[in-house]
C-alpha cells in the first residue's frame, strides 16, 4: 500500500482532523472534494508537517512518517500555490542548483524537460511566477526527484482548459511511467468525477465518503 491513514484525528482544535481512515494503492489518482474549510489541505499538512499533532498513523511505503519524516520526504511531491521551501528570488535553474542534490533520485534531464514541455522558461525568477506557472514549475521539480507519492492541492483552478488537459495527461503519464500515486484537491466537479480513480468526500474535517469515480476521461 503506498498511502495509509489509520484513525487519524488532530489533537488540536483548529485544522483538526476526525478519525480518517483510507488507503490508496500504486498507480492511482484519488481526488478529495469538500467546501473549502473542509480538511482537504489540512489533511496535506498532516503528512508534510512533522509538527502536527494527532493521534493515529500515516504510513508511506508501509513507513510511518513520524518514524523517518525527512526520508518519506524524499518520497513525496507537494503540488501547490504556496513557494514554501523555494528561493523567492532565485529563478528556477538557481532552486534546482540549490534544492536538487537534496532528494536521492534528482534528475536535471527531467526537469528541464518538463519546464520545455510546459513552456516555462527556467530562467524565470519564481517569486515572480503566476499563480499558473507556479504549479508547472512545482510539477516539474516533483517530476525531477520522482517521488512515489504527488500531493497536488486546488492546481487546477483557474488553469487554462486546453492545458488542463494536456496537464491531465501528464499526470496520467507519472503514474504509469512512474508507479506513483496521486492524491489531489479540486473544486471541478467534472475532474472529480471523470479525471479520478477515486473521490474522497470531506465535510467539518471528516473523511465521509470514499468511492470509485466515473472512470478516467482525459
Amino acid at each position: 500500500m503506498l498511502l495509509e491513514f489509520k484513525n487519524v484525528t488532530g489533537t488540536s482544535k483548529k485544522y483538526a482532523l476526525q478519525d480518517i481512515n483510507f488507503t490508496l494503492e500504486a498507480g492511482y489518482i484519488m481526488g478529495l472534494a469538500g467546501k473549502n474549510g473542509a480538511g482537504k489541505t489540512t489533511l496535506f499538512d498532516y503528512i508534510m508537517n512533522p509538527k502536527q499533532q494527532y493521534t493515529g498513523e500515516i504510513k508511506i511505503e508501509g513507513v510511518n512518517i513520524r518514524d523517518n519524516h525527512h526520508l518519506m520526504m524524499n518520497r513525496i511531491g507537494l503540488i501547490s500555490d504556496k513557494n514554501t521551501g523555494f528561493f523567492a528570488e532565485k529563478t528556477a535553474k538557481e532552486n534546482i542548483e540549490l534544492l536538487g542534490r537534496f532528494y536521492e533520485e534528482w534528475d536535471d534531464t527531467v526537469f528541464f524537460k518538463a519546464m520545455q514541455k510546459m513552456n516555462l522558461s527556467v530562467g524565470k525568477v519564481v517569486g515572480r511566477m503566476s499563480r499558473g506557472e507556479t504549479f508547472k514549475f512545482q510539477t516539474a521539480f516533483a517530476m525531477a526527484h520522482k517521488p512515489a507519492l504527488y500531493l497536488i492541492d486546488e492546481a487546477t483552478a483557474g488553469m487554462d482548459p486546453v492545458f488542463r488537459i494536456d496537464y491531465f495527461k501528464m499526470l496520467q503519464e507519472i503514474i504509469a511511467e512512474e508507479t506513483a500515486s496521486i492524491l489531489m484537491t479540486s473544486h471541478i466537479e467534472d475532474e472529480i468525477k471523470r479525471k479520478m480513480d477515486y473521490v474522497g468526500i470531506m465535510e467539518n474535517g471528516k473523511l465521509v465518503e470514499v468511492k470509485e469515480a466515473d472512470g478516467i476521461d482525459v
